[in-house]
């Protein structure tokens, strides 16, 4: 991992991302201290499956029904909402 200065990153800034490219962790500091990382962007090693999921939850039919008034206090931060 190697360090440099703002400065040096503004002026050498597509040297140091094919650097990052080519697997190298290049620290970028201000006033000595370190900033942030320059790494590679993560790559999707493969695509996205849409409804790997079909099938295996229940959703039940009260999903979207009122809260009881106990929960839906504590949510709004109700001190006085009973506990358990």
């Amino acid at each position: 991992m190697r360090t440099v200065n703002i400065h040096e990153a503004k002026t050498h800034l597509s040297r140091l991302v094919e650097e990052a490219n080519a697997g190298d962790e290049i620290v970028i500091a201000k006033a000595g201290k370190p900033a942030v990382v320059l790494v590679p962007a993560r790559k999707n090693r493969r695509p996205r499956t849409l409804g790997w999921l079909a099938g295996k939850l229940e959703v039940p039919d009260d999903f979207d029904a009122p809260l009881p008034d106990g929960i839906l206090a504590a949510f709004e931060g109700d001190d006085r909402a009973p506990a358990g």
